[in-house]
């Protein structure tokens, strides 16, 4: 018989950080009609603790992309932020497309059930009502806690209404006022061991009249000599301040930063160029 499908598990802890990815599902975001506020909170959120974002993904609210994507994530091995689409209103498709990625039947989860009609009870109290929790609209709103079987929730401290988890790709809402306290709680809980203050730097400085090609050589040589050294080239023709330039820098491990930074000056002395600024980001 074939094996039931399930959903991974969180992996084990081991010496190895692992990669975290971000996926920003909704229309509202590729339209236009709303900015993007995820991608640069994430970026803080995972820097304030050591970490960093290895890749992001934009998708619309079409299920087949977006089970597509999810599909991607969940056999990536890396820790993935999803945002967006999991209410219960036509245009949320995230929860099934989850799903439907995993091969995995959806089922209202008890505890999010209990927290959901917490929040109904509480919003009828607030309203000077009593709660009815067999009435229709309640019972639609079970809705968005109805996940892949087998999902883990995440708490939201802001309404109850929970996100989900499946294996190391965590689900929350597109409101960021729900959505950043609810992943800082996935970093913290599970992700704490990979902390490290201070355990990313980056150095460049700015070189003019340099071109890119000229320089790839010399930048192509310091990765390989200092493993875990990313080094990066970010050309500019109109900087306010710098005009054309390129800024020539290198990032990762504050104590190899400092010495790939030192063996990029000294390469780029034979260049006789003329060198501005240096630059230093932690």
């Amino acid at each position: 018989m074939p094996a039931t499908p399930s959903i991974p598990p969180i992996q084990s802890a081991n010496s190895a950080t692992p990669n975290f990815g971000l996926i920003i599902i909704g229309d509202e975001i590729l339209s236009g009609k709303r900015a993007d506020k995820h991608l640069p909170k994430v970026i803080e959120l995972l820097k304030v603790r050591g970490l960093s974002l290895a890749w992001a993904e934009y998708v619309g609210d079409d299920p087949g992309r977006i089970t597509a994507a999810l599909q991607r994530a969940l056999a990536s091995g890396d820790v993935v932020i999803s945002t967006g689409g999991i209410g219960a209103t036509p245009d949320d498709h995230t929860r099934q497309c989850a799903a439907r990625a995993l091969g995995i039947d959806l089922a209202l989860h008890p505890e999010a059930k209990a927290l959901i009609e917490q929040r109904m009870r509480d919003a009828a109290l607030e309203q000077g009502k009593s709660f009815e929790p067999h009435q229709a609209d309640n019972l639609h709103r079970l809705n968005m806690g109805v996940f892949p079987k087998g999902a883990q929730i995440i708490p939201n401290p802001f309404n109850k209404i929970p996100g989900f988890s499946c294996g190391q790709v965590y689900f929350v809402p597109g409101f960021p006022v729900m959505a950043w306290p609810m992943i800082e709680w996935v970093l913290d809980t599970h992700y704490r061991v990979y902390f490290a203050e201070n355990a990313w730097l980056e150095r460049s400085v700015i070189v003019f009249g340099a071109m890119e090609a000229t320089l790839t050589p010399l930048m192509e040589a310091i990765e390989h000599d200092f493993a875990g050294i990313k080094v990066f080239s970010l050309p500019s023709v109109d900087h306010p301040q710098y005009g054309r330039h390129i800024e020539l820098g290198v990032k990762g491990d504050p104590q190899v930063v400092t010495r790939a930074f030192a063996a990029m000056l000294e390469g780029l002395g034979p260049f006789h160029l003329n060198l501005g600024p240096e630059l230093v980001r932690s």
